[in-house]
């Protein structure tokens, strides 16, 4: 199973290169469901110690005080034997580290880098793969050392941070805790203990290890925590043997030293017998195979969170849109599927599958109606300015029968007042048109990523919408001048006409200007103009659809084709200029939906192979 443990490994470095991992997401990340072992302990707890005994090398920085001050994510690679071992760091690339006390001063620098050379801690991980056959496949994750006091040059609030920082990985259901805790210390007052105790309170999930066995005062020894009598926890605790400051300061090889702490198991009469799950080579083997049995349990809800991610990463990369092409014609072709996708839309707004094109028909069923019959005619059609009209277009020479040259000017007055009804009725289509472009635009998934093109297609849209808004008034404008330029004749003639008794229609020319005369013909015009306003009433509205909907619909962007056909390649790069934001959007996401398909592919072929 070695396989599976170095195939999580690949998968948690692939999220780490990645950035998937941390709080920034909403759902469940890959790297939070993959198990990890967290390396907890106070200061000087010996955790350090602990590590460089399960790889087998000296590669952490040492010191007094706060050493760790930046997580430091551990994956371990078993390779072949008879390989040089080597280390590489995430920052560095492909640099390799055959020199492993260079790895302990890019550790520092690193941490320095960010932290500056203060005793400051930060969240920010350093990430370390040690490749090597002394080593088995697994990754821990060594946080600072819990503390209770700030030292000099640390702010009081280090404390909490510290801890707050632990608790952000020890809280998650997959992470193991292997809780640190110096043997000459009593396990009661364990920093490691207290907060395992407090995330995992049936002891699940964390194994214990004691450091510093040889410390002890004579004639004491830990055979109550170690056989689980002070604290039990439900694997059993590991005891192990640190390199003292003389061994290291002898510079004492690892190998050496593992076996001095074998020997201290064998021949110590209190803790013989159990020499055998004692040691760092058994630490180092236990958390393998543990580590294994945990991931195995977890591979179905492993798989499950992948297939649930991959669909949204789907589904995303569908939303964002493939990126866009280098060749010229792909690129009109491309544009030419955008503009076909919001003119698609456009008149849906128009046709009733999306909401819109009813406020036209409102315009014409409520709007112009009523600014017809608020006209003045009733003013206009007055006796005082019916009979100065009359009068005025009589002259010198009075009517004879009908005042004809009257009853004319009266009639271009009144129609006179359509133009604005009219007008009206063309802007009020005119600004319910720009407000569907717009709110098509808006509805356009695929444009969202060029706001060049969205801005060039509304702009050649409103330029249309403009001309066709110009048709359209000189359209109706005509159709008010065509009721002036010739009226309905049939209409007067079926009038009632009074009849004088030799039977021939006729008045007397003291009776052409009573009131009875003029207000019979301010009627007589007032019937004739309300038969027109009918028919404006009608008409109008199949001038405004015809010369601006219509045409809407028809030809919206058809001079904007024309452009396009004559643009130069640069020229059509530009207009897909796309939103840096969603272009970095869609990257991360790709690069995500590879990370997630080929961990699925990789867990797949394992269990294939078991």
């Amino acid at each position: 199973m070695e396989g599976v443990i170095g195939l999580v490994n690949k998968i948690q470095r692939a999220c780490t290169l990645l950035g998937d991992y941390g709080d920034d997401r909403t759902l469940p990340t890959l790297w939070d469901a993959l198990p990890t072992i967290v390396v907890l302990g106070g200061q000087s707890s010996g955790k350090s110690s602990v590590l460089e005994s399960i790889v087998g090398r000296d590669f952490l920085p040492r010191g007094s005080g706060i050493v760790t001050r930046r997580p430091l994510v551990l994956q371990l690679y078993k390779t072949e034997p008879g390989q040089q071992d080597y280390a590489q760091f995430l920052h560095t690339g492909n640099r390799k580290f055959l020199d492993f006390a260079l790895v302990r001063s890019e550790i520092q620098e690193e941490t320095d880098r960010v932290t500056g050379k203060t005793k400051q801690i930060s969240p920010l991980p350093i990430n370390l793969s040690i490749y090597s056959p002394n080593v088995v496949n697994l990754t821990l994750v060594d946080l600072p050392g819990l503390t209770k006091v700030a030292v000099e040059g640390q702010p009081e609030s280090i404390v909490q941070e510290i801890e707050d920082m632990v608790r952000s990985y020890v809280d998650k259901p997959n992470c193991i805790l292997l809780a640190i805790t110096p043997a000459n210390q009593d396990i009661a007052t364990s920093d490691a203990i207290k907060i395992a105790r407090e995330v995992d309170p049936t002891g699940e999930r964390t194994i214990g290890v004691l450091t510093k066995l040889d410390l002890m005062d004579k004639g004491t020894n830990a055979l109550d925590v170690l056989e689980g009598r002070s604290y039990r926890l439900q694997h059993p605790w590991v005891g192990l043997v640190n390199r003292s400051q003389a061994d290291l300061n002898k510079n004492v090889d690892m190998v050496v030293a593992r076996r001095k702490e074998r020997e201290f198991f064998a021949t110590s009469p209190e803790y013989g017998h159990l020499a055998k799950r004692m040691g760092s080579e058994y630490l180092a083997k236990l958390l393998s195979k543990h580590l294994e049995s945990v991931i195995k349990a977890r591979i179905p809800a492993i798989l499950s969170l992948i297939n649930s991610s991959i669909d949204e990463l789907e589904a995303e990369m569908s939303y964002l849109g493939k990126p866009v092409a280098i060749d010229a014609s792909a690129q009109l072709y491309a544009i030419l599927e955008l503009c076909r996708a919001f003119d698609r839309i456009f008149k849906e707004h128009l046709e009733g599958g999306r909401p819109g094109g009813d406020r036209i028909y409102a315009v014409f069923d409520c709007q112009l109606p009523v600014a017809l019959r608020k006209l003045p005619l009733d003013r206009h059609l007055a006796m005082q300015n019916v009979r100065k009209v009359v009068s005025e277009a009589d002259g010198y020479q009075p009517h004879l029968i009908a005042p004809e040259q009257g009853y004319r000017r009266l009639i271009d007055g009144a129609l006179n007042y359509f133009r604005g009804p009219a007008e009206a009725s063309v802007d009020a289509v005119h600004f319910i048109l720009k407000e569907l472009v717009k709110k098509s635009i808006g509805e356009t998934q695929e444009l969202r990523r060029f706001p060049t093109l969205r801005s060039e297609i509304a702009s050649a849209a409103i330029e249309a919408l403009e001309q066709f808004r110009g048709d359209s008034k000189k359209t109706v404008l005509r159709m008010v001048e065509m009721e002036s330029s010739y009226l309905t004749v049939d209409f007067f003639r079926k009038l009632p006409q009074d009849v004088d008794k030799g039977g021939s229609p006729t008045a007397s020319t003291a009776d052409r200007y009573t009131e009875g005369h003029l207000r019979r013909i301010g009627s007589n015009i007032s019937s004739y103009v309300g038969m027109v306003s009918d028919t404006l009433r009608n008409t109008i509205p199949k001038a405004v659809v015809y010369c601006q909907v219509r045409e809407a619909k028809r030809c919206l962007l058809d001079h904007f084709y024309t452009q396009l056909g004559k643009m130069e390649g640069h020229k059509l790069s530009h207009l897909l200029d796309e939103d840096p934001v969603l272009m970095e959007r869609r990257q991360k996401c790709s690069r995500r939906l590879e990370l997630y398909k080929s961990a699925r592919d990789e867990i797949d072929s394992a269990l294939w192979e078991k």
